[in-house]
């Protein structure tokens, strides 16, 4: 109930600039840092949203701060420019900050510490000092103003998971969770892909409009629905003949239609399938 009421409130205040910063490129360094430094499952996720959420932040700050300014529209351009420019000289920096972040935040505790981040960053051929990387760190801190433990798609999957063996799915719970990681880094890495798909099923057109394109935001932020996608589409490959009864207990669960969740699962299965074909 805690995160579904959770869900609701990030989708009811969501940022139109929602999902900018989850682009594969950026998505995919963050995971392979997270494996470069054996960071846990959860790490990459958190860290994945805590640049997403400081990032629009901070664009919305920099644009009101310049916006504030009078000026002609040549001076406006100029500002946007010195937007841009500032946020492509810090952005490996904060990445590197959100990720260490994420770190601090772990069960495990495999804390990243400033002499590795340090290292990575020089071996980019970046000169920054450790006084630097804490000023990034307060950096991400401030503009969130400290509210960094946010849930991710990830604990909605393994709470699902945990609800469906309490309600009596007999399913092979270890087999079935590992799918699911695996399930959720490839929909985080072809977000894409998969939504433009769902958009148009979802629309029966196969050129969405801006309009339709801007309404489906909701959908692809909606952490529930991509966590339900995710264990139907592991269960429809792990274990088909579980398939329906799945989706039954899902869609009891938490509300989301039969038709929602066969629909996710078809574009994931699809991008999959595409995916691997020569």
């Amino acid at each position: 109930i805690h995160l579904a009421t959770e869900n609701e409130q990030y989708l009811s205040e969501l940022p139109r600039q929602a999902g900018y910063f989850k682009e594969t490129r950026i998505v995919e360094f963050i995971f392979l840092l997270s494996e470069k430094w054996h960071l846990d499952q959860s790490t990459r996720y958190q860290a994945v949203e805590l640049l997403e959420r400081f990032m629009i932040k901070q664009v919305e700050q920099m644009c009101d701060d310049r916006g504030n300014t009078k000026g002609r529209v040549q001076g406006q351009r100029s500002s946007w420019s010195s937007v841009r420019e500032h946020i492509a000289n810090t952005f490996v920096l904060r990445l590197v900050s959100c990720v260490q972040l994420a770190s601090k935040l772990s069960l495990h505790y495999s804390r990243v510490t400033s002499d590795t981040a340090l290292k990575f960053l020089q071996s980019l051929k970046y000169s920054y000092t450790k006084q630097e990387l804490l000023e990034s760190e307060l950096a991400v801190l401030n503009t969130l103003d400290f509210h960094i433990h946010v849930s991710t798609p990830l604990a909605y999957v393994e709470l699902l998971l945990e609800v469906l063996g309490y309600n009596g799915c007999l399913l092979p719970a270890k087999p079935l969770h590992q799918l699911c990681v695996q399930l959720l880094d490839f929909c985080y890495l072809t977000r894409e892909t998969i939504y433009d798909t769902l958009l148009k099923i979802a629309i029966e057109n196969s050129t969405p409009s801006k309009l339709q394109i801007a309404k489906f935001l909701t959908v692809k932020e909606d952490f529930m629905l991509l966590a339900v996608g995710v264990i139907s589409t592991g269960v429809f490959i792990l274990i088909p003949g579980h398939w329906e009864q799945v989706v039954e207990h899902l869609n009891c669960i938490t509300g989301i239609t039969p038709q929602s969740i066969l629909e996710f699962s078809y574009a994931v299965v699809r991008r999959i399938v595409g995916s691997t074909t020569p």
